[in-house]
């Protein structure tokens, strides 16, 4: 993977301004430590950070190339996994290539075809063209947003980049926060809402959109979106359609020039990743393929199963590593090195996030760098297969708002007055809301519990499947490794979307369609487990180190959190039983200790980015 930054200027003389666009590159060097390269006309400066993956020397960046009397230029992050059939069907329209990338077959797609190329893309990517003789800058971000993308027009200079830092790289752009922003940091926070930049008139291009600015202006345009259509499959088809496309996207997604390896927690998902990604392997005759397994210091000791955690994931991926023969690595981390690492994981965001759930996502990535360079990763096949809590439970499948979102009223009570009475959470939360149901694409005729499933999935892959996309991109970019998420395969999502909710929830099993496609794959007892999402640490040193911190933060009269929170309840939070609640109150995970990192994320937030309030 990569980082693009970019910038388009009617009046500014871009060929004068070299150190802007490379001060604006280099932000976003974690993306790409291995190379790094400016172009520059009078109206355009594009920049690129290599992450080296595949075809070291064709597929440097930018990538200039003519085509129909025109030049190009791409910067491109991302991945094309049906690279050879693009080339193939690029070659007999007489496209010559200079390598084997898939940044050159990107950019030739693009040439022969413009944004109808999108269509033909099986991969995750955000990317800009330009077009010097058009003066037309084009950019487009993959169907499920795997890859991150930000846009800000500020005057004459329109400015894009892979990650916020990049446009806060340039003199134009500020940190500053209006209400809506606040609302998405205190309300919405840890999510955003799609297409929210969170900072004041900065935008983020969204999912399965392309976008094109010209000297008319900017037009953006929808090229996917999911569709309702009844299923026409039997169980035992769809169950067989199902496997396929996940061994086929996986085996697509081990292409690489680079050390390959998968992230194993023992679950349904990543062990049938790691499964088949095993047998690609073994086929090829290449060495056990590695595999990884986060767990934390003591929690063998403190681990207390839940609703939420049913069960600990180290027994299962071990078994699951011995079974599959893979060269198997445990991570270990411990209460304070995962609370250090609260403020490289903002850093690595741009904005307070999952709090240790990023933290220790950000070491674990470290430890795996070290050997390999991609990841294979079970993300988002609980959001395509149903897979939450929210799936299941009467409360929040009938519950008027985001299912994930708990105890909002003893969220706001944490809020000074003055900041509930500019922020409005309640009706905020509720206008969002109505904003993504309203998107819904309704079947016709559905009857109303399976319609509301149909709105539950519409909400868990478009509005909490982004937050877990995002925190895995910063969190592995910010050490230099490429996660793939094979579940995200549009052919998958698009396939599973229309699969009726009895036969996703047969018997009333978890993703019974899923499992009914991995037998033969998995074991049967790794096949029938309950769900058990990424680890976090039981340790009750983690919530003593947070805790006090927390206290610190609110007895210094500079913190600059303090003038958005009523002190005396957050105090109470604090030292009180409810940081040790196991009522999350965002997600399955983040509970009592995480909503205190949380605040001191945002804390941490606003003083490291010198944030200015304008509301």
């Amino acid at each position: 993977m990569c980082g693009i930054a970019g910038w388009v200027d009617w009046e500014a003389d871009l060929t004068r301004q070299r150190r802007v666009i490379e001060a604006m590159t280099e932000a976003v060097a974690a993306r790409g430590p291995d190379a790094g390269g400016i172009w520059v006309s009078p109206r355009a400066a594009i920049g690129h950070r290599r992450l080296i993956v595949v075809d070291p020397e064709g597929g440097r960046q930018p990538m200039a190339r003519q085509g129909r009397e025109r030049s190009y230029v791409i910067t491109y992050n991302g991945e094309l996994y049906n690279t050879p059939e693009l080339q193939r069907e690029l070659a007999a329209r007489g496209y010559a290539f200079q390598g084997y990338s898939d940044t050159e077959v990107l950019l030739l797609a693009f040439i022969e075809w413009g944004p109808a190329c999108l269509a033909r893309l099986n991969g995750i990517f955000a990317f800009a063209v330009w077009c010097e003789e058009e003066e037309s800058l084009f950019l487009a971000r993959d169907r499920l947003g795997v890859k991150p993308l930000f846009y800000t027009l500020q005057g004459s200079a329109f400015l894009f980049g892979s990650e916020l830092k990049s446009l806060l790289a340039h003199p134009a752009v500020k940190p500053e926060l209006d209400a809506e922003g606040l609302a998405e940091i205190l309300i919405i926070g840890p999510a955003r809402t799609p297409g929210h930049g969170v900072f004041r008139n900065v935008r983020e291009l969204r999912p399965g959109y392309w976008l094109r600015y010209n000297r008319q202006g900017v037009s953006i345009h929808q090229y996917w979106k999911l569709e309702s259509r009844p299923h026409p499959d039997d169980s035992k088809t769809t169950a067989a359609r199902v496997g396929w496309l996940l061994a086929d996207t996986v085996q697509r997604q081990l292409v690489a020039d680079v050390p390959v390896c998968a992230l194993l927690s023992g679950g349904l998902d990543s062990s049938a990743v790691t499964a088949f990604a095993a047998g690609v392997f073994r086929e090829k005759g290449r060495c056990p393929i590695r595999t990884y397994s986060i767990d934390y210091v003591g929690n063998e000791r403190f681990f207390a199963p839940s609703e939420f955690e049913p069960n600990a994931d180290a027994p299962w991926a071990q078994q699951m590593a011995d079974l599959l023969r893979t060269d198997h690595r445990t991570v270990m981390i411990d209460a304070e090195e995962l609370a250090k690492a609260l403020l490289p994981s903002v850093r690595a965001k741009d904005l307070p996030g999952m709090a240790d759930i990023d933290s220790s996502l950000y070491l674990f990535s470290r430890v795996i760098k070290e050997h390999d360079t991609v990841g294979l990763s079970g993300e988002a096949a609980d959001e395509i297969f149903g897979g939450y809590p929210w799936f299941r439970r009467e409360a929040d499948i009938h519950a008027e708002t985001f299912p994930w979102v708990r105890r909002l009223s003893e969220r706001v009570q944490l809020l000074s007055p003055e900041v509930v009475k500019l922020i409005r959470p309640e009706e905020y939360l509720a206008e969002r809301y109505q904003e993504a149901v309203k998107e819904v694409p309704r079947l016709p005729g559905e009857e109303p519990y399976a319609a509301r499933m149909r709105e539950i999935s519409y909400l868990s892959i478009t509005r909490f499947m982004p937050v877990l996309l995002d925190r895995k991109d910063r969190m592995s970019m910010a050490v230099g490794l490429e996660v793939r998420v094979p579940y995200c395969d549009h052919r998958l999502v698009e396939y599973a979307w229309n699969i009726p909710w009895e036969m996703k929830h047969a018997n009333r099993t978890e993703k019974a369609i899923l499992r009914e496609a991995l037998k033969g794959v998995l074991p049967k007892e790794v096949l029938w487990r309950r769900k058990s999402p990424y680890p976090k640490t039981h340790n009750p040193a983690y919530t003593a180190v947070v805790r006090q911190w927390l206290l610190r933060i609110l007895a210094d009269p500079g913190s600059p959190i303090r003038t958005l929170l009523n002190v005396p309840s957050v105090r109470s939070l604090a030292v009180g039983d409810d940081a040790r609640s196991n009522i999350p109150f965002f997600g399955q995970l983040m509970t009592g200790p995480q909503l205190m990192a949380y605040l001191i994320q945002v804390d941490l937030w606003l003083r490291e980015y010198r944030i200015t309030l304008r509301c």
